[in-house]
C-alpha cells in the first residue's frame, strides 16, 4: 500500500491527464456495458472511478467490490464524457480511470445504506453510530464544527485571549442542574464532580492575573433532557478582566460575526438589544425567534372589569396575565380541527383552553366575528380589543389568560409553532441581544420565602450599594444573552469581585457563612487578594453547530451522543459495575429504584 495523493473530494479538472492515489469506502458499484463504476467516498466527497475490462486482473477484483469495501485505487484522471457529468456533484466533471486496485477490507452487509434520502431510525443510527458518521451529511457537520472551533481560536487569540484547562475532577457545588459525582478510590466516602462549566476556575483564573481566558470544554449536567441538550456538551467559554458589560457584548457579538462570515458568507449587521422584560411582554420567551413578526398585546386593562371570569380574574391577580396573539389573515388560513390542534398543544404547557375571535368581515359588526366567547364580552370591549391588537378583516385572534408563567410559556409556544406551521418567517436569521434579566427568582413558587439566583450566585447585581438588596424582587443583573432563532446559544454577566458583596448576595439565597465557606470557601478567599473586576460568556458549541449546519437535533453534530434517557447505544452505557470494584471504592448499591 502507497499514501494516497488526494482525498477523493479534491480531484478536480485542474488535475486531468495526471496519476493519483485515493482510499476510502465504495459507496456504490454500477456496472454498464462491461464497464465498473464506483463511487469512491470520504470525508471530502465522492468521486468516480472507472474499471474497463481490457485490464483483466483489476477488472476481475473490481467485479468483487460490494458497498463499504476499503479500497485504494490508482489511475489517470480524465473529464467525463459531455453526457455524463453530473452537476450536482463537486468532481462531477472528471472520472479516473482504474489502473490499480487494492482491497484494503471487505465489509459485511450494513444495517442501513449511506444515500441521504434513505430513512433511517435515530435509534439504528446511534447504535451503529460508526457507520452513521460515514454519511456524507454527517462527515460535512463535523467538518464545519471543525472549521468553528479553528475560527474561534483565531478570533479569541487575536484578540488576546489565552487557551487555560480547568479541571474536569473538581468539587461538587450543587447549585443549578445536579453535579455527575465520580468516587474516590483514595479518599474513600469522597467524590468529586464532573464541573457544569469551569465558572469558579475561570473567576480564579482573573484573580491570578491572566486577564483573557478562552477554553473549548466539556462539561456535565445530569438535568432531564430534550433535544437540544445533552448530558455532556461543549461551551466555548471566554472570561476577561477589566472590562465592563459592553465590551464582553461588543467582543462575543463580533466573534459571531465573525464565524457566520468565515463559515457561512453571511455577515450579520448589529444585533438589536431588548431587555428580558420586553422580550416576556412581546413574545412570552427569554429566547424570541425575531424571525415570526408576531407579538404579543397586553389586554389586562380592557377586561379587568369584564363579565368574562376567565379574562377579569387574570387580570386581577398580581400574578396574572391576559393577552392577545393576532394571526394576519389567520382567519381563512386556520381550520377547525387545526384550531381544537392548536388548544390541545397549548394545554401541554398548562393552559386550560385556546379562546379566539376569527374576524370575518369588522365592516359588518358582530355578524362579522366568529367565536365562542363573543357572549361573555360586550360589544364596545371586543372592538377596544380588536384595535388594541390591531386586527383586521381576515384575522384570527388567540387569547391567553391566567398565571403569568402560563399565559408566557403556552402563548409563547403557540407563537413558534404558528410560524413553523404556517412558514411565517421573514428571515434566514435573527439574532439579538436580552439583557437585564432578573437577578433573583423565586425557588419554590410565589409565597416561599427563598430566593434563588436567575443565571448563577456570582452574577453581579445591578446595585450601586449592598443595601440596595433588600428590594431582591426588582434588582437586575449584569446578565445578557446572545439569542439566535429561538435558541440560546450564549449567556453570560459581569461577576461579582467583592467579598462583601458577594457574602451579601449569599445570605440573600439563605447560604450562610458556614455554607458558603463549605462550598465556595476557595473562591471568597480568592476575593480577598486583589480581585479585578471581570466578566465573560459562553457558547454552546454544539447548540450553534447545529444551526449552523441545518439540524434541528443536537445529537446530529455529537460525535458519540447519548440518547434522551442519557444513556449510549452503542457502547451500552451506563452499566453495572463488578463488586470487587465497587468494595474498593467503598459504594455498596442499595438497589435499583422503581419509578
Amino acid at each position: 500500500m502507497k499514501n494516497r495523493t488526494h482525498y477523493c473530494g479534491e480531484i478536480t479538472e485542474g488535475l486531468v491527464g495526471q496519476t493519483v492515489e485515493i482510499c476510502g469506502w465504495v459507496h456504490r458499484r454500477r456496472d454498464h456495458g462491461g464497464v465498473i463504476f464506483i463511487d469512491l467516498r470520504d470525508r471530502e466527497g465522492l468521486l468516480q472511478v472507472v474499471f474497463e475490462p481490457e485490464a483483466k486482473e483489476i477488472f476481475a477484483k473490481a467485479e468483487t467490490l460490494r458497498n463499504e469495501f476499503v479500497i485504494q485505487a490508482k489511475g489517470i484522471v480524465r473529464p467525463r464524457p459531455g453526457n455524463q457529468a453530473n452537476p450536482n456533484l463537486k468532481t462531477g466533471k472528471i472520472e479516473v480511470l482504474g489502473s490499480n486496485l487494492e482491497i484494503l477490507n471487505a465489509s459485511e452487509v450494513i444495517p442501513f445504506q449511506m444515500d441521504e434520502y434513505q430513512k433511517v431510525s435515530e435509534e439504528v443510527r446511534l447504535k451503529y453510530r460508526y457507520l452513521d458518521l460515514r454519511r456524507p451529511e454527517m462527515q460535512q457537520r463535523f467538518i464545519m464544527r471543525d472549521k468553528i472551533k479553528r475560527e474561534v481560536r483565531y478570533y479569541l487569540e487575536d484578540h488576546g485571549f489565552l487557551d487555560i484547562e480547568t479541571p474536569v475532577l473538581t468539587k461538587a457545588t450543587p447549585e443549578g442542574a445536579r453535579d455527575y459525582l465520580v468516587p474516590s478510590r483514595t479518599h474513600r466516602g469522597s467524590f468529586f464532580a464532573l464541573p457544569q462549566s469551569p465558572q469558579l476556575f475561570k473567576q480564579l483564573l482573573m484573580v491570578s492575573g491572566f486577564d483573557r481566558y478562552y477554553q473549548i470544554v466539556k462539561c456535565f449536567r445530569d438535568e432531564d433532557l430534550r433535544a437540544d441538550r445533552q448530558p455532556e456538551f461543549t461551551q466555548i467559554d471566554i472570561e476577561a478582566s477589566f472590562i465592563d458589560q459592553t465590551w464582553i457584548m461588543n467582543l462575543t457579538e463580533g466573534l459571531v460575526k465573525h464565524i457566520f462570515k468565515k463559515i457561512l458568507d453571511i455577515e450579520f449587521q448589529d444585533f438589536p438589544h431588548i431587555t428580558y422584560q420586553e422580550a416576556m411582554h412581546l413574545y412570552g420567551s427569554d429566547k424570541p425567534d425575531l424571525r415570526i413578526p408576531l407579538q404579543f398585546t397586553d389586554i389586562a386593562d380592557l377586561v379587568v372589569e369584564s363579565g368574562f371570569q376567565v379574562f377579569s380574574e387574570a387580570a386581577k391577580d398580581k400574578y396574572g396575565r391576559v393577552v392577545a396573539l393576532c394571526l394576519p389573515q389567520g382567519a381563512e388560513k386556520l381550520s377547525r380541527k387545526m384550531l381544537d390542534d392548536y388548544a390541545t398543544f397549548v394545554g401541554l404547557y398548562g393552559a386550560k383552553g385556546l379562546a379566539y375571535i376569527k374576524i370575518n368581515d369588522r365592516d359588518q359588526g358582530l355578524n362579522g366575528l366568529q367565536s365562542p366567547i363573543l357572549k361573555f364580552l360586550d360589544e364596545a370591549i371586543i372592538y377596544k380589543i380588536l384595535d388594541q391588537a390591531k386586527a383586521q378583516t381576515g384575522d384570527i385572534v388567540f387569547f391567553g389568560a391566567g398565571h403569568k408563567d402560563v399565559v408566557n410559556a403556552s402563548m409563547g409556544a403557540l407563537r413558534i409553532k404558528l410560524g413553523q406551521d404556517l412558514n411565517l418567517y421573514s428571515c434566514e436569521w435573527a439574532p439579538l441581544w436580552v439583557t437585564d434579566f432578573p437577578m433573583f427568582e423565586r425557588s419554590n413558587g410565589e409565597l416561599t420565602p427563598r430566593w434563588a439566583a436567575m443565571h448563577h450566585p456570582f452574577t453581579h447585581p445591578n446595585i450601586t450599594n449592598v443595601d440596595e438588596l433588600k428590594d431582591p424582587e426588582n434588582i437586575t443583573a449584569h446578565a445578557y444573552d446572545i439569542v439566535l432563532n429561538g435558541y440560546e446559544v450564549g449567556g453570560g454577566s459581569i461577576r461579582i469581585h467583592d467579598q462583601v458583596l458577594q457574602q451579601a448576595v449569599f445570605d440573600l439565597l439563605g447560604i450562610n457563612k458556614q455554607e458558603a465557606e463549605l462550598k465556595f470557601g476557595f473562591l471568597l478567599n480568592a476575593l480577598q487578594f486583589g480581585a479585578p473586576p471581570h466578566g465573560g460568556l459562553a457558547f454552546g458549541l454544539d447548540r450553534l453547530v447545529m444551526l449552523m449546519s441545518g439540524t434541528n437535533n443536537i445529537r446530529d453534530v455529537i460525535a458519540f451522543p447519548k440518547t434522551q434517557t442519557a444513556s449510549c447505544l452503542m457502547t451500552q452505557a451506563p452499566s453495572p459495575i463488578e463488586e470487587p470494584q465497587l468494595k474498593e471504592l467503598g459504594i455498596k448499591v442499595a438497589g435499583v429504584l422503581k419509578e
